[in-house]
């Protein structure tokens, strides 16, 4: 692959509709610019439609068929699937329902979380989907946290739940042949904002504590991927929130917590990213940082010649010499052994 090539797999694009043809502008952004993955969703925000590229099972399967058709180096297929109340192929679509983390930490069985991460991941392998963005991660330090508690999304205010639940749903969908990703590091469960919608302070709320459940999902060579949050923290970085941090991802995820897979970023759409950065910009400042795949929803906003721009944005970066193209290309490299993993589960 030459470097633009290398800069197409670094990125996850959702697109709109529930069918493609080779006019569609993500068919261009694979066969053209090498699109590394895909997203999921089944509503589009940014057209305040209640339907985009899930209808059902069968219209799925033909899609993702598809879209794996076009592609030179085969493509992450992601979607958020959590369960409860964050899923995107839901009940009255005619997928299976599945307990919330909430509810799976709260009966704390862990047979029982195995038994609902089985049917997910069931679900998505079916699907032709490949990478599940779950299970959360974040410890349950304010239950009322409007983008976690009050949602259900975390297994538990203790650590060691969260670990313990969240392994097992990792395990029951490696076996399956799906990834999965942890998040939001470096901690969403303390924060009284949804970075969706703005600015997201865990200064005075956050705990070390919050990075157990990494450590110990890392340590037992269970992260597949992690997935940074738009979140800032005046000590752990002083200038940007951690999907733009060198010093939250390079020094404290790779060199302290020693995790050498793939770092995603949460939607760089979302508007703590959004209303502060340009989307050019904040692509090139995660890559800086060291996340090595950029997540653009096109959801809460759509722009379908997102990643065109955004590759000149990142070749000009690296002529003028402020983005080093070493890091692309250690990027790249870590995504193409999350793919080879993927490739070694189908034989």
């Amino acid at each position: 692959m030459n470097l633009e090539q290398k800069i197409g797999q670094l990125f996850l694009i959702g697109f709109e509709g529930d069918s493609i043809d080779e006019s569609h502008h993500v068919a261009a952004d694979i066969t053209q610019r090498n699109l590394g993955g895909v997203i999921l969703f089944d509503q589009s925000l940014a057209k305040k439609q209640g339907h985009n590229n899930i209808r059902s099972a069968d219209q799925v399967k033909v899609l993702t068929a598809t879209l794996q058709g076009l592609a030179r180096t085969p493509l992450l297929i992601a979607v958020d699937q959590e369960g409860g109340k964050v899923r995107r192929l839901k009940p009255e679509m005619g997928f299976p329902a599945t307990a919330s983390a909430a509810e799976l930490g709260q009966k704390n069985d862990r047979t029982l979380t195995t038994i609902h991460a089985a049917t997910t991941a069931d679900t998505l392998q079916a699907l032709g989907i490949n990478l599940n963005l779950a299970p959360v991660v974040d410890v349950n330090s304010f239950p009322e946290s409007p983008v976690i508690g009050r949602l259900g999304r975390s297994f538990s205010p203790v650590p060691a739940t969260v670990s313990a639940h969240a392994g097992e749903w990792i395990m029951a969908h490696r076996a399956r042949g799906v990834l999965s990703c942890l998040k939001h590091f470096p901690g969403h469960g303390s924060s009284r904002a949804d970075s969706h919608l703005g600015f997201t302070d865990i200064t005075g709320t956050w705990s070390p504590e919050e990075l157990q459940p990494y450590k110990d999902l890392i340590a037992g060579g269970l992260a597949d991927a992690i997935m940074t949050g738009h979140l800032f923290h005046k000590e752990l970085d002083p200038i940007h929130p951690a999907t733009l941090s060198p010093r939250i991802i390079g020094n404290l995820l790779r060199q302290e917590l020693q995790f050498t897979g793939v770092v995603i970023s949460d939607d760089l759409q979302m508007k703590a990213i959004a209303d502060r950065y340009g989307l050019e910009e904040a692509a090139c400042l995660a890559l800086a940082a060291g996340v090595d795949l950029l997540i653009i929803g096109n959801n809460l906003a759509y722009d379908p010649d997102a990643l065109t721009r955004i590759i000149a944005a990142i070749q000009q970066a690296i002529h003028a010499g402020w983005l080093q193209e070493k890091l692309i290309h250690e990027a790249c490299a870590r995504v193409q052994q999350l793919k080879k993993v993927l490739r070694s589960h189908k034989k």
